[in-house]
């Protein structure tokens, strides 16, 4: 029997929790592996999904913060891997191209939470550790979303529908295709 606490059903080095960060943001990654270490987390950092999935799998980690949007496969096929690998893993989606359907995409393929950027590490800690149960003390907005947020919803919610594909988003909105990359290229409207 080994002296190494088990965690989880894995096998860690220490007391801290695995926390596997996956960004291709380089000096996000950094600073914010150092806040969450600092919070107390084993934290094991990866630029893209390949390398990722490749840590993955030589040790689950407990949680996962994984960035939507990068080179290569989104964040969105690391959570489904990840979660293959292991059920128990808490995943929280993290993006600067909040929608949506991005959302609802993550939480069904298996994140327990969904954070747009900017964050910091105290938020991510709380989404990270949030109950699956829910929070029905969140007020409700007093005003519909506008126009442009609305627009912008629809606008992913229909790319998502067609795989990505810009040209056959553009056709199914009947809108030039120039037009769709010019209001793809902005970021999502505040609320």
């Amino acid at each position: 029997m080994s002296d190494m606490p088990e965690r989880a059903g894995r096998m860690v080095d220490d007391e801290r929790p695995t926390l596997l960060l996956v960004d291709d943001d380089e000096v996000f990654r950094r600073v914010l592996a150092r806040a969450l270490e600092r919070r107390g987390y084993a934290v094991t950092p990866a630029a893209d999904v390949a390398s990722a999935l490749s840590l993955a799998q030589a040790q689950a980690p407990e949680y996962a913060v994984v960035d939507l949007k990068m080179p290569g496969d989104s964040g969105l096929c690391l959570i489904e891997k990840l979660i293959e690998l292991d059920p128990s893993t808490r995943i929280v989606m993290l993006t600067g191209y909040a929608s949506i359907a991005t959302a609802i995409e993550a939480i069904k393929l298996g994140a327990v939470h969904y954070l747009a950027k900017p964050c910091d590490a105290d938020e991510l800690v709380a989404a990270l550790n949030k109950g699956s149960e829910g929070d029905s003390t969140i007020p409700v907005a007093g005003s519909p979303l506008s126009v442009d947020r609305l627009e912008w919803e629809h606008i992913q919610r229909v790319l998502k529908e067609h795989q990505g594909n810009v040209s056959a988003t553009a056709r199914a909105l009947k809108m030039h295709r120039r037009t769709l990359q010019r209001k793809l290229g902005k970021r999502p409207v505040r609320e």
